[in-house]
């Protein structure tokens, strides 16, 4: 596929603010002319919306293998319907999460395999890569602290232990460690200032690219 829109994720364990950041980075963006959608994992699509309802419900336990392969037919739902047009109309696509949760979550967190993980994901993604990662990054007593705060019914996730919070954690630093195209923010900074940094840093790379 010749791509000509920009791919971006915001990343980070729950209560990280990569959510907040999704949807401040994309009025940002709507704010200086850029054409750009926000999406999310799992959830864009009339059947990611199903399993997410599934997937973060407490009243049935489902093992991990299910729990990623559910995730993986969200993504290769939202890739088909929603991000492949997308970057064809030479949008910038933000999307809140990525197969790199699945890497964190079900590979760190339940200890499936990384390689299976892998593999699924770039055929659910038609291999198509992401021009930027932004990871926030936070430690976990502040990022439970938040979403206990949030005042809403806790996930499926968000009952987890510390234990599967620090398994996660480090997923994510082990997983973005040596990549070139990650973008590492401290989640103790305020919104607007991670707001800044990623605009700008979208900007550089939308221009890189149009010309």
């Amino acid at each position: 596929m010749n791509n000509s829109g920009l791919l971006i994720t915001t990343e980070g364990i729950d209560g990280s603010g990569k959510t907040s950041l999704a949807i401040s980075l994309e009025k940002s963006l709507k704010e200086k002319n850029i054409d750009v959608i926000l999406t999310k994992e799992p959830g864009s699509t009339e059947l990611g919306s199903k399993i997410r309802e599934i997937l973060h419900s407490t009243e049935f336990k489902t093992c991990p293998k299910a729990e990623y392969l559910l995730f993986a037919s969200d993504r290769a739902q939202n890739f088909e319907k929603v991000i492949k047009p997308a970057l064809k109309e030479n949008k910038v696509i933000i999307s809140d999460r990525s197969g790199y949760s699945s890497l964190a979550y079900q590979g760190y967190g339940r200890n499936i395999s990384t390689e299976m993980i892998k593999n699924i994901n770039s055929w659910a993604t038609d291999n198509i890569p992401y021009d930027l990662i932004f990871y926030i990054k936070i430690d976990i007593q502040t990022a439970i602290e938040r979403f206990l705060k949030r005042g809403h019914k806790l996930t499926s996730f968000e009952i987890e232990n510390q234990k599967f919070w620090e398994k996660v954690s480090t997923g994510f630093e082990e997983i973005f460690k040596d990549m070139n195209n990650v973008v590492i923010l401290d989640g103790k900074k305020s919104i607007e200032e991670l707001t800044e940094i990623s605009t700008s840093k979208v900007i550089e790379l939308w221009k890189h690219q149009q010309h």
